[in-house]
C-alpha cells in the first residue's frame, strides 16, 4: 500500500490510498493526515495499513488532474512545521563514497581522507548483529518542516548559494507515539537538495551546504523498505534530459543497515517529544554534481523508482535578491 496527500480544489486536505499493482487513489474515508493516521493506528494497536483498511475507502481520484494541478503535499507533514525535524546522513551507500571522497580528499602517502575513514566505519561496524548497537554514522541537520517543498513545487536556489544540486535519496518517515515511542510510518523518495560547491570548498561547510530546502514524496510506501530499491534521478532543462543517473539503496546496497541509522538518530531523547514528525534522508548514491552538471534556473528534477509509484519532480527557481540580515540590539 502508498499513501499520498493532497488538497482539492477548494483546499480541504484528504489522504488517498494506491493498493499494490494499482496506480489509481481512493479516498481513506474521513481522514486529513498521515500523521493522524499514524497515531491512530498506534493508539489501536494495528498496523498503518490495517488502520487505513478499518476506515474504508470512498471515491477513486484524479491523480493526473491533482498533480497538473500542483496540489500535492508531502506524504507526511504536521500542522506546526516546527514539529517537524528534517536531517540527513551520509556515506551510507556502497557507491556514495567514491564521488564524496572525490570532493573532500587528498589523499597523501596512503592515508586515508575523513570521507573514507567515515565510510570504512560505516563498512566494519555499520550492520551489527541484531539487538547490538554498530557505529555512528554521518548526520546532519536539514531543516524543520518550513524547508519542505512539495512534490511538483520549485526549489529555490538562495543568492548566496554556490550550488544547488539533487540528491536521490530513500527517506525514513516517523511519528512519535504518545508515549515517546518511534513508529516508524513508511518510506518514500527524496530530493536533499544541497549546495555541494560550498561543501567542496572545506568539509567543515558540511552543516551550512546542507542548510537548504527539499522535498519528498509523492508517495509513502507503507511497511518494509524492500532490500533492493533501484531508480532514476534526471536534470531537465526545457523539457529535455541534460543528465541522467541510476540509483540504488536498499540495505543491500548500504554499509549501515536502517535500524542503526535509526538507533543513532533517535537515541537522543529530545528527538522522541510525543507527536513529532521526523524526516529522515538516508543517503545519496548518484550527483549530477560529480558529473559536472552546472544547474540553473528553469532546471528540473525527477526521481522515480518503481517501488514508489509516481515520480518526485521539482523544478528550479533562482533568488536573486542579495539580502543582508542586520541585527537590532535592544
Amino acid at each position: 500500500m502508498r499513501l499520498i496527500q493532497f488538497v482539492s480544489l477548494n483546499g480541504s486536505r484528504h489522504v488517498a490510498a494506491l493498493q499494490a499493482g494499482d496506480g489509481v487513489p481512493v479516498l481513506v474515508n474521513n481522514r486529513t493526515s498521515v500523521r493522524e493516521l499514524a497515531l491512530e493506528a498506534a493508539r489501536s494497536r494495528l498496523s498503518l495499513a490495517e488502520c487505513v483498511q478499518r476506515c474504508g475507502f470512498g471515491e477513486k481520484v484524479d491523480y493526473d488532474a491533482i498533480i497538473r494541478e500542483k496540489r500535492l503535499l508531502p506524504p507526511l507533514d504536521h500542522a506546526d512545521p516546527s514539529r517537524c525535524m528534517i536531517a540527513v546522513t551520509g556515506l551510507t551507500h556502497l557507491g556514495s563514497a567514491e564521488s564524496r571522497d572525490a570532493m573532500h580528499a587528498k589523499l597523501a602517502a596512503g592515508e586515508l581522507s575523513d570521507s573514507m575513514r567515515m565510510f570504512k566505519l560505516g563498512l566494519d561496524g555499520g550492520k551489527p548483529p541484531p539487538g547490538s548497537i554498530g557505529v555512528q554514522p554521518e548526520w546532519a541537520y536539514k531543516g524543520d518542516g518550513s524547508w519542505a517543498v512539495a512534490p511538483e513545487q520549485p526549489l529555490t536556489l538562495p543568492s548566496y548559494a554556490e550550488d544547488g544540486g539533487e540528491e536521490a535519496e530513500i527517506v525514513g518517515l516517523y511519528v512519535i507515539g504518545e508515549g515517546g515511542d518511534v513508529l516508524r510510518v513508511g518510506f518514500c523518495l527524496g530530493n536533499e537538495y544541497s549546495d555541494h560547491v560550498m561543501e567542496q570548498r572545506n568539509y567543515l561547510y558540511l552543516a551550512h551546504s546542507k542548510l537548504r530546502q527539499c522535498s519528498y514524496g509523492p508517495e509513502l510506501l507503507v511497511g518494509d523498505l524492500p532490500d533492493e530499491v533501484s531508480g532514476t534521478v534526471r536534470v531537465l532543462r526545457a523539457g529535455e534530459a541534460i543528465w541522467s543517473g541510476s540509483f540504488i539503496s536498499g540495505e543491500n546496497n548500504m554499509s549501515h543497515s536502517i535500524e542503526n541509522l535509526e538507533h543513532h538518530h533517535f537515541k537522543y531523547r529530545a528527538f522522541r517529544r510525543p507527536g513529532d514528525v521526523h524526516v529522515y534522508f538516508f543517503g545519496a548514491s548518484a550527483l549530477s554534481f560529480s558529473a559536472g552538471v552546472k544547474l540553473r534556473g528553469g532546471d528540473a528534477f525527477e526521481i522515480e523508482s518503481p517501488a514508489f509509484g509516481r515520480p518526485l519532480r521539482n523544478s528550479l527557481i533562482e533568488e536573486k535578491q542579495t539580502e543582508i540580515v542586520r541585527v537590532r540590539p535592544l
